[in-house]
């Protein structure tokens, strides 16, 4: 599989509470470029299966929301995770997981995760297309590293996560400002 250099450009749709909406519902629809998300800011991504998935609800999205200052500290702008949900999964499960600090940003159709040559097929279990897991630092629309985890093919029965977790691109992040600074 042949890594790619730079963010793929795409258009989001997202929703963004919006008071002069009023009603239960104060929403409207946003889309948000790869250049409004990624231009001229370091941002960390991670990528998993699927909204509400154990591994991603247990571990993943909660470690990176639990060190999200850490990764501030170390210049990082914005922490995302993407996932092949729609913007109303996104939303709904940012708000059962609390999170506060890292950006969840749907990728409905999967665009960006094909672009990114993470997108798998896993209908053996129920779930249709959707991604890897994987993480990335992006500066300025450019990616800097990237995790991936192994095994990476179509209806695979397992999801490997040992490489795309937070301590790992914490530990990368930390070890970049070092070698930066010598």
């Amino acid at each position: 599989m042949a890594m790619i250099t730079k963010v793929p450009n795409v258009v989001f749709k997202t929703r963004v509470r919006d008071e002069s909406i009023g009603g239960s519902n104060p929403f409207r629809w946003q889309d948000l470029t790869t250049q409004e998300i990624f231009g001229g800011k370091r941002v960390v991504v991670f990528s998993l299966p699927g909204a509400f998935t154990p591994t991603c609800s247990t571990s993943h999205l909660p470690r990176y929301e639990e060190l999200y200052a850490d990764f501030q500290a170390l210049g990082v702008d914005r922490v995302i995770c993407v996932s092949v949900n729609d913007a109303f999964v996104m939303y709904q499960w940012g708000k059962q997981q609390n999170a506060k600090n890292v950006f969840l940003l749907p990728d409905g159709n999967g665009e960006f995760t094909r672009k990114m040559g993470m997108l798998v097929d896993k209908h053996n279990l129920g779930f249709g297309m959707r991604s890897w897991r994987y993480s990335m630092v992006v500066n300025d629309g450019n990616i800097e590293k990237m995790f991936v985890e192994p095994g990476f093919e179509d209806s695979c029965a397992t999801d490997p996560f040992e490489v795309s977790d937070a301590d790992t691109m914490l530990a990368y992040l930390k070890e970049a400002k070092t070698a930066v600074a010598v």
